[in-house]
């Protein structure tokens, strides 16, 4: 930027000034721009800006030093002087620099990396330049991804942000900032940039503040008002919304519901409606508070509006308390409704069991395939499925019965409609799952049939493919290459029909996959194998045709390539021949261009042949190909390749000679055309190397050391040319390499070389030496012109006295330091210079050393003169700064005092107290820092005042007049904070009161809530907010006792009526404070009852599931009437009651924690005790029902036991009766024989009794147990009993009578008898056989217990002997033939006892062995049977079966273990067993070893089956929670699906809160989703067997909750959209209201009465647009995006929404439009009314100009020119009046041409007055100035005349006082003197002619003093002309003078020479020799021609004497 001019200096000033500048003058002449700088530096002078030693002509002449610090002069002025710091609680003025410092400290406080302490190495790293930007403008920066290492990045960033987004200019560069010592003043030039920017800011916010602070008082109060009317508002609304719910008789439609709806009406009354009876006393007072304020304040008392009066409440509140009491009478009448529908639902339930197990029924018999193997079987299965079809359509009508019933339940809207409706559905979904296994199979038989089509269909495939065999094993291969092609022709048509047959293979292949993979259901109509083997046959077929087609076109290719091999080796062989005459040729060429051609046209060849190789071998190798093959061709091609290869070889062998004879002759041409150009090229370099120029100086040797360092390269780089060239002459053939031309040739080039480069290493030496000297000169002669003129301006520089022109005097000497060092460094690289070539011995090294230490010296005394000059200087500065400091100091003092003063009138606000209260608090850290500033001062004055003894006074005096300054200002702050202490308190306590209120209240309705969870979930999100509010309530504990305590101190003995209401607030505030406590409490205490009832409801919910299960099976148990049957079903009770058992922990802990729910008084205890007693009942009902059901089942099977012994025992009595009633024994020949068969039926009678007797105690025992039983029992006993006596009657008879019939008979006969026995048992008693087995040993033990009981029953028969044989002799019959048979028998008999006894034990020991290996064969056997269970693969299909399993399998492992024992006791026997060492030793230790593996095996497959079981618990109880999730997920389902919609914007709020507590149920449901996941995932990563079925149940939960949460996102959007249509509804009509009300505003027609008026109305509208526009644009703007985003979202209502979007836009639309039509309005009126107070301001103005225009012209010449500068600047300053004329002539044309009539004229006559006047000014301007001129004139003629008469009369009287001269020399002094006068005189001519000239000036101007100056113009001219004639007459005297003191000095000399010469010609000596006359001859030659010269001097006399005489 140029400021030579001076335009660009008053641009630069106006724009950082803001200010107006005079006109630049137009022109380019030296004047203009001088006269343009003058007046931009009269403005800074205005502007009290020094200026040092600076003038226009510096400026204009482009002194870039002052032009630089001027500007850097005005930029400190205007950009950074009145910068202001505001620190936290004040803002003060420090210095610029200090100011603008600490601010970029405070911003940057705190920031890592930033460190700013002061402006140049600070800043050079960019962090400082981020950190501003972040702290104003964070989003710009991300200011910890910065690196301090990254400089030139930080500051590049820095600065393109500033420019891009604040608007800063880049005035600096990376590269300016990033060096070792930055500049200064730019980086402070640059960092104002951001103060600045900032600044402007931080005013913006400031300003809102103040607005607010102004309006807190008045809203205060309307604000208690509004919160009254909000409360009552709310109050009302509430009642009137109540009385609405509460006349609601839309009751909840399920039993639980209405009883839940009637405690939440008990929950109303005791927990709702208590707390707004409190805030209904809480209005009272609050209308009481607001009433007793306004009085207090001399306000109109508020009164509510019509609505809101307290009695309005009141009766409102008695309309509830009405409502209340219908709402209690219609709730208990709907609870009555709702027991009734329950019946219904159980006999609905009843019906839905039995067609559930129907279907199931038919389900698994539909599941089942058995559709056989052929057509036929597969027919008839169709023809079976369609009659299972037809049944089962028949079933259709009771299904649809069960759905009836379903219809009527929900046609009477039953409560559980949904379970009723889900198992409805779960009967018809049985139904569809039937129909679809239906469907299913009719499919599997279809796949079936479709099958075997697929195999016809591959027969007829394979047909065709063996008729394409046929043609593919053909031998013709071709005999020629075209019959050959032919042929392949052919096959490709073959191998097309093959590939088109391919698609056909393919397709039935594909089809037949099918049947393998694309199965329904897993389902295989055939054997997978069966299809893959017909499917691989099949592509075995195809592909062995493939096969066959690929041999026979292999064979073609074959043949082809044989016939193709022949053609190709023709044409080869061909070639060669014409390449061979080429070669053949022997031209070699005559010169260098000839043999490159030759050498290429080779190459071509070369080339040629190369490609010609390659495709000969390629056509050689598939010849060889065909050889290594075994071609039928290969003895052919063998010799036809050999052939050809022979004529290749001998070709390139010919190629190869041709080749080495062209090299050669290359070779030898080119080593001669190389030696011809290093010839010439060394012939020019010699020329130049051998110069002898070295330049004149730096610059001119310095062109030629870069020439000659050229050449020397050039000179360099040659030598690898020349030995290339020897080595090219190396690789010559020998004859040419060893002839004498080449090397001699070789010989010359080396020699001329080695000249070339020793001339060149000469001449760099000589041009280095110059170069060196002539920089040494150079540097010496500018840093002496340097030194030179830094010395002239030290030399002449005075320190001055004012700090401004030290600043300068310092600045200057900065800017000097960094030239020094600049200096520095040249002076040290001469030097170094010069030392390095005096030690290299430079030829001019004396000069060197000269110039050196001339150059030294005067550095060395440069440096002590600037350190003079500078220790004189900061001397200066320290003083002047002192006093500079202490001035700010005092001013700084001052100031704040200022501030403290400002502050005496108290706010009646709390806002205005705390802000004054927090200035002089402020004020107190100021105090701090001021204290340390008079503390360093006080240091600072003691250590100048010892450096400076003579200024100590003024050091002390400035000290002493800061402390009398401090300590006023420490009185006056000390005052001032005790009158502000007490009402600060005051009102902050105040303002802390309400706001704890306003808080208390907000906490209390917050807690006051009615919120009660629905769900688990929901209960603990309201636990958790509740105890947030707790921790709120302890966080406010502390703020409430202190205001307590304040408000106790406050209101302490006060009786004001403000007192008093004080106090009863602080009263309710207590009451609100306990009760927000009790509140908090009660609500705790509810949300803990709520959260644990949840709880309950949870685990209810899975133990009536249990207890819904038991009653199912305990209602379907019968009573059987078999032993078999019986015991089954109590194996089967038994099962179940170990599952009770199972799941009784549960229900006994949800019991017990309802029970204890009950005891602490839960909010739901009757529903609780409700649930528990019907839980409690149910499961005790059901485990009596159980025990009792498993009494009857072991009764019922004791019974039948019971029954089928007696039925047993009454067939064997019937039996044996009709043995005993036969009474055939009337023949004596089987008499005996009856007898004794007799004997032992009676025997076996008595064996049997016990059955009987065991029967009738069984049966009393019986009896005894179960009374019940009695009848039955007591029947068949009687019956039993009875027929056994019969028997027993019968059986005596019958023997009484035999015996009777014959006793001698019988005895001898029994005697006989029991001989015969006898003999029998004794051979049954020596038998060996003691039982091979168990059985035998039994069945022998058995004989041998019959025995027993016969030797007993024959032991009685010898003792009825012995009374028989005493009968007998009693009859007197052979008594001694008696008594021998008797003792006979009795010995026979005695003596076989002894060996009954030991076969006996025999038995017995054969029998524990026996018994042993039974023992363990039933121990295998017992294994073996539960080995099946152990082992079974039946894992249950749901949770209870598994459990049921697992119960089973842990009662296998009871058994296990309790058959432990026996096991052990087997293996204890064993060994004593084979201690005894038992003869089947080996057998016993096999089947131990059998039955030892077997009892681990069924142990560890036990465990293993154990651990299945879990496994599928696991999957069982996962698959119970997913149907549990999904059914959830069903039940929400319905609510998302939902069609309801909003009616306004509170329905859609409230309709969105339920929404969002649905959605957050369904969102905390995740959990649950992801817990199944998570199992899911589990369970399939261990390897579970039913992997693939968790995955694709767990998808199905997961597809449902993506679909559940779908559909949820869908309802959110459709109830956000419903809601954003009424929040835009909502928005546009309070945007059309506001938008009307601004309407009104900008109608207004006020145009304003004045100037000022116009301006207020002006700046308010301009206030009110930029709102409007801002706030409104903004609303609109919010408006339309909303409706757009609406209607571009596709909504239902979008018509209407553009139609409000339209109507809305031309509202605003008309708005702007009025506010642009009244902006232009008052704008014209302002223009006007501007031009008008314009016109009179002005005239005013020059009126005033005119009446101070002076009428003194000035009493001389002095006065006069101080009259003409005050003139001059009254003439400056009406310049600035003329631009306002101007401007005001061309505001009234622009007015008169948009105004008519009284306006136009009016402006057109004010404009008239100011015009005249300002013409009058200027006329009256413009005459003073030429009488002011004049009158100068006038001065000025008379002073130069006063001069030049004064003069004048000086001159004559020098010219008289002369004395007479008395010789030559005295008068031609005198001459010489009074031609000085002379030559003043002439040098006056000037002065007279200017003199004369004025006079003559003024009198030709008339003058007003004309004859005055004509007088003084004759007087001048009289003397004049008096004192020239005096000169000429005094002149002409002393020429006269002057010759006779010349003719008298001239006649004595001539005189004295004649009588000189007088002797020499008197003499007579004429010599006396030779040498003698020729020395007087010469000599009188001597006096000859003195004499002629004498002669012109004595006729110079003569000629003077003449003179004389005339």
């Amino acid at each position: 930027m140029d400021l030579r001019d001076g335009r660009m200096l008053i641009k630069l000033l106006e724009v950082l000034s803001g200010e107006k500048l005079p006109k630049p003058t137009k022109g380019r002449m030296r004047i203009h721009c001088l006269e343009n700088v003058d007046k931009a530096l009269q403005f800074l002078k205005e502007q009290r800006v020094h200026l040092e030693n600076m003038g226009s002509h510096d400026i204009v002449d482009g002194n870039h030093r002052l032009t630089l610090g001027l500007i850097w002069t005005i930029i400190l002025r205007f950009q950074i002087q009145d910068i202001s710091v505001e620190t936290e609680d004040n803002k003060e003025k420090k210095s610029a620099k200090d100011a603008l410092l600490l601010w970029c400290q405070m911003k940057t406080a705190g920031y890592p990396n930033v460190n700013i302490h002061n402006f140049t190495t600070s800043w050079r790293d960019g962090m400082a330049f981020n950190a501003l930007i972040h702290k104003h403008r964070p989003d710009l920066i991300d200011f910890d991804k910065l690196k301090k290492s990254n400089a030139h990045y930080n500051l590049q960033n820095a600065f393109n942000l500033a420019e891009q987004h604040l608007g800063l200019t880049k005035l600096l560069d990376p590269e300016d900032i990033s060096v070792d010592h930055p500049d200064e003043k730019s980086i402070i030039t640059y960092v104002v940039t951001y103060y600045h920017y900032f600044s402007k800011m931080k005013a913006l916010k400031v300003e809102g503040k103040r607005i607010g602070k102004v309006l807190d008082s008045a809203i205060e109060t309307e604000k208690m008002v509004d919160k009254y009317e909000s409360l009552a508002s709310d109050l009302l609304e509430w009642i009137e919304q109540t009385i609405i719910i509460l006349n609601n008789r839309k009751f909840a439609n399920s039993l639980v519901g209405v009883q839940q709806q009637l405690q939440a009406f008990n929950t109303y009354r005791t927990v709702e409606k208590p707390p707004k009876f409190t805030e209904k006393g809480n209005l009272e007072v609050l209308l009481f508070t607001i009433q007793s304020k306004m009085r207090a304040n001399n306000q109109k008392v508020y009164m509510p509006r019509e609505g809101k009066l307290i009695s309005d409440i009141n009766k409102a509140w008695e309309r509830l308390e009405k409502a209340e009491h219908e709402r209690e009478l219609a709730l208990r009448t709907e609870l009555i409704r709702q027991e009734k529908l329950e019946q219904l639902a159980r006999r609905f339930d009843r019906k839905a069991a039995m067609r559930e197990t129907w279907l199931s029924e038919n389900q698994r018999l539909v599941s089942q395939d058995n559709f056989g193997f052929d057509l036929q079987a597969v027919e008839a299965a169709t023809k079976k499925h369609e009659a299972i079809e037809t049944d089962i359509a028949a079933y259709e009508e009771r299904v649809q019965a069960v759905l009836a019933v379903a219809r009527e339940l929900e046609a009477e809207s039953y409560h559980d409609i949904k379970r009723i409706a889900a198992r409805k559905d779960n009967v018809l979904r049985l139904w569809e799952y039937l129909l679809e296994l239906l469907k299913a199979r009719r499919q599997r038989l279809e796949l079936n049939l479709g099958l075997q089509r697929v195999f016809q269909e591959m027969l007829y495939i394979m047909d065709w493919m063996d008729e394409m065999k046929m043609l593919l094993l053909s031998q013709d291969y071709g005999k020629h290459l075209l019959g050959v092609e032919d042929l392949i022709q052919k096959h490709a048509l073959v191998e097309a029909d093959i590939a088109i047959q391919a698609d056909r293979v393919k397709a039935v292949n594909a089809n037949a996959q099918k049947f393998i993979t694309e199965t329904e259901a897993g389902y295989k109509p055939c054997d997978p194998q069966v299809i893959r083997d017909r499917v691989a046959h099949m592509e075995f077929c195809y592909q062995e045709l493939n096969q066959l087609a690929a041999e026979r076109r292999a064979r073609l290719e074959e043949s082809r390539r044989l016939w193709k091999f022949f053609w190709e080796m023709a044409e080869e062989e061909g070639w060669i021949r014409e390449k061979e005459q080429i070669l053949s040729l022997d031209d070699c060429g005559k010169d260098l261009t000839a043999v490159v051609r030759l050498l290429s046209k080779h190459k071509a060849l070369e080339d040629e042949m190369s490609g010609r190789a390659g495709r000969l071998q390629q056509t050689v190798k598939q010849g060889q190909d065909l050889v290594a093959a075994r071609h039928f061709g290969s003895d052919k091609i063998r010799d036809r390749i050999a052939d050809v290869q022979e004529q290749w070889a001998a070709l390139e062998r010919l190629a190869a000679s041709r080749k080495n004879q062209l090299q050669e002759a290359y070779g030898m041409h080119q080593f001669q055309a190389d030696a011809d150009d290093m010839d010439a090229w060394m012939l020019d370099v010699l020329r130049i190397v051998s110069s002898s120029d070295v330049g004149h100086n730096e610059f001119s040797t310095q062109a030629l050391v870069k020439k000659h360092k050229d050449v020397a390269e050039e000179i360099a780089s040659y030598r690898p040319v020349l030995d290339a060239l020897q080595d090219q002459a190396k690789v010559l053939p020998p004859q040419h390499a060893e002839s004498g031309e080449v090397k001699g040739r070789l010989a010359g080039i080396e020699e001329r070389y080695n000249e070339v480069a020793e001339l060149t290493r000469l001449r760099k030496q000589a041009l280095q030496d110059a170069l060196a000297l002539y920089k040494i000169f150079s540097e010496v002669d500018a840093c002496q012109l340097w030194i030179d003129e830094k010395e002239l301006w030290l030399n002449s520089m005075q320190i001055p006295e004012k700090l401004e022109d030290l600043e300068v005097i310092q600045h200057r000497f900065e800017s000097l330091e960094p030239e020094m060092n600049a200096q520095a460094s040249r002076v040290a690289v001469v030097n170094q210079i010069a030392r390095q070539q005096i030690h290299s011995g430079h030829p001019s090294e004396k000069e060197i050393k000269a110039q050196q230490d001339k150059l030294n010296t005067r550095w060395s005394q440069f440096r002590d003169l600037v350190d003079q000059k500078k220790d004189a200087l900061n001397k200066a500065l320290g003083i002047q700064n002192y006093y500079l400091e202490c001035n700010e100091t005092k001013s700084w003092i001052r100031e704040k005092t200022k501030v403290i003063e400002s502050t005496q009138d108290l706010g009646n606000d709390l806002a205005g107290v705390m802000a004054l209260q927090r200035k002089l608090t402020g004020m107190e850290r100021d105090l701090a820092a001021i204290e340390d500033k008079l503390a360093d001062l006080d240091k600072e004055a003691d250590r100048l005042t010892g450096e400076h003894p003579d200024q100590a006074s003024g050091i002390k005096g400035h000290l002493g007049e800061i402390k009398d300054v401090w300590q006023d200002m420490k009185d006056t702050l000390r005052n001032r904070e005790e009158s502000l202490g007490e009402a600060s308190k005051l009102q902050g306590f105040l303002r802390d009161l309400d706001d704890f209120q306003a808080w208390l209240s907000r906490t209390q309705t917050a807690i006051a809530s009615e919120d009660m969870p629905n769900t688990l979930a929901e209960a603990e999100k309201l636990l958790a907010q509740h105890e947030g509010i707790k921790n709120e309530i302890r966080n406010y504990e502390e703020d409430y006792q202190k205001m307590r305590d304040m408000g106790e101190m406050v209101t302490q003995g006060q009786t004001d009526a403000q007192y008093m209401f004080l106090r009863q607030r602080l009263q309710a505030l207590d009451t609100g404070w306990n009760e927000l406590h009790k509140m908090w409490e009660n609500r705790q205490n509810l949300l803990s009852q709520s959260h644990a009832y949840q709880l309950f409801l949870r685990d209810t919910k899975q133990a009536e599931a249990f207890l819904n299960n038991q009653e199912y099976v305990l209602a379907h148990t019968e009573m059987h009437t078999t032993l078999e049957a019986a015991e089954a079903a109590i194996k089967k009770q038994e099962d179940f009651m170990t599952t009770m058992d199972a799941n009784e922990e549960k229900i006994n802990a949800v019991v017990e924690t309802g029970r204890r729910l009950v005891s602490d008084g839960n909010i739901s205890s009757d529903r609780i005790q409700e649930k528990v007693d019907s839980i409690d009942q149910r499961h005790k009902k059901n485990r009596e029902a159980a025990s009792a059901l498993l009494a009857k089942l072991k009764d019922n099977r004791d019974l039948q036991r019971f029954l089928q012994d007696c039925q047993e025992l009454s067939l064997w009595i019937s039996e044996k009766m009709l043995t005993a009633q036969d009474m055939s024994y009337d023949e004596a020949r089987n008499l005996h024989t009856k007898w004794l068969k007799h004997q032992a039926f009676m025997a076996e009678l008595q064996s049997n009794k016990e059955w009987l007797d065991k029967i009738e105690k069984d049966g009393t025992a019986l009896v005894a147990e179960k009374p019940e039983t009695g009848p039955v029992v007591k029947e068949k006993l009687g019956t039993l009993k009875k027929q056994w006596d019969e028997l027993e009657t019968t059986t005596q008879k019958k023997a009484q009578c035999l015996f009777d019939a014959n006793k001698a008979e019988l005895f001898t006969q029994s005697c006989a008898d029991l001989d015969k026995w006898l003999v029998g048992l004794e051979g049954q008693l020596q038998s060996d056989d003691f039982g091979k087995d168990l059985t035998s040993v039994n069945i022998l033990l058995k004989k041998q217990q019959m025995l027993e009981s016969q030797v007993e029953v024959r032991q009685k028969e010898v003792e009825e002997l012995s009374s028989q044989a005493q009968a007998l002799r009693q009859e007197g019959k052979g008594s001694d033939e008696v008594d021998g048979q008797r003792r006979g028998v009795e010995q026979k008999f005695q003596g076989l006892l002894e060996p009954l006894r030991k076969r006996k034990s025999n038995l017995m020991a054969s029998r524990e062995i026996h018994q042993f290996n039974r023992d363990v064969e039933d121990e295998i056997l017992w294994v073996e049977e539960r080995m099946a269970l152990a082992t079974s693969t039946d894992h249950g299909h749901n949770l209870q079966t598994v459990q049921l399993l697992i119960k089973k399998n842990q009662t296998l492992q009871k058994e296990i273990q309790g058959h432990q024992p026996r096991y052990d006791d087997i293996f204890e026997r064993s060994k004593n067993i084979l201690k005894a060492g038992s003869p089947n030793g080996d057998v016993i230790r096999q089947r131990l070893g059998d039955l030892q593996r077997l009892w681990a095996l069924i142990i560890e497959e036990a465990d293993k089956r154990h651990g299945r079981l879990e496994e599928a618990h696991k999957a069982q109880q996962y698959y119970f929670d997913a149907a549990e999730a999904e059914a959830w997920m069903s039940e929400q389902e319905l609510y998302m699906m939902s069609e309801e919609k909003a009616k306004d914007e509170q329905s859609s709020v409230a309709m969105l809160k339920k929404h969002q507590i649905v959605e957050q149920a369904v969102e905390d449901y995740a959990e649950t989703v992801h817990q199944l996941s998570k199992t899911s995932r589990v369970l399939v990563a261990a390897g579970h067997p039913e992997s693939e079925r968790i995955g694709m149940r767990q998808s199905q939960v997961d597809k449902l909750y993506a679909g559940l949460k779908d559909l949820s996102e869908e309802r959110r959007g459709k109830l956000d959209e419903r809601s954003r249509l009424f929040q835009l509804n909502r928005e546009v009509d309070d945007l059309e209201q506001w938008i009307a009300e601004r309407e009104v505003v900008a109608g207004s027609h006020e145009l304003g009465q004045d100037y000022e008026h116009v301006t207020m109305l002006q700046e308010r509208f301009r206030e009110f647009a930029r709102d409007t526009g801002n706030i409104g644009q903004e609303r609109v703007d919010a408006v339309n995006q909303m409706a757009d985003e609406l209607i571009n979202g596709g909504h239902t209502d979008a018509a209407t929404i553009a139609e409000w979007k339209d109507g809305l836009n031309e509202a605003w639309a008309d708005l702007l439009e009025l506010i642009d039509t009244r902006t232009q309005i008052l704008a014209a009126s302002y223009e006007l009314h501007k031009f008008y107070h314009d016109a009179k301001e002005v005239l005013g103005r020059i009126l005033d100009k005119h009446k101070k225009l002076p009428e003194e012209l000035g009493r001389d010449q002095n006065t006069v020119e101080t009259l003409q500068r005050m003139h001059t600047t009254f003439e400056h300053d009406i310049q600035a009046l003329g631009t306002q004329v101007k401007q005001l002539q061309e505001d009234a044309v622009r007015l008169q041409s948009a105004y008519a009539g009284d306006k136009a004229e009016d402006i057109a006559r004010r404009e008239g007055e100011v015009l005249e006047a300002w013409r009058n000014l200027l006329e009256a301007c413009e005459g003073r100035r030429v009488r002011l001129l004049d009158t100068s004139d006038k001065f000025r003629f008379f002073s130069m005349v006063r001069d030049l008469m004064l003069w004048m009369e000086d001159v004559i009287r020098l010219i008289d006082a002369q004395e007479k001269p008395r010789d030559v020399s005295s008068v031609e002094l005198l001459m010489n003197n009074h031609q000085g006068i002379k030559a003043e005189i002439d040098a006056r001519n000037d002065s007279f002619t200017t003199c004369i000239e004025l006079g003559k000036a003024l009198l030709a101007r008339k003058h007003y003093a004309a004859e005055e100056i004509k007088e003084k113009l004759l007087q001048l001219t009289d003397k004049r002309k008096e004192m020239i004639d005096k000169w000429e007459d005094r002149w002409e005297w002393l020429r006269l003078v002057l010759e006779v003191h010349q003719f008298s000095r001239d006649a004595g000399v001539a005189e004295a020479w004649l009588l000189g010469q007088e002797p020499y010609l008197s003499s007579h000596v004429t010599g006396q020799s030779v040498d003698e006359v020729e020395k007087l001859i010469k000599r009188h030659e001597a006096f000859e021609k003195s004499a002629a010269t004498w002669e012109e001097r004595f006729a110079a006399l003569e000629r003077l004497t003449t003179v004389g005489s005339h």
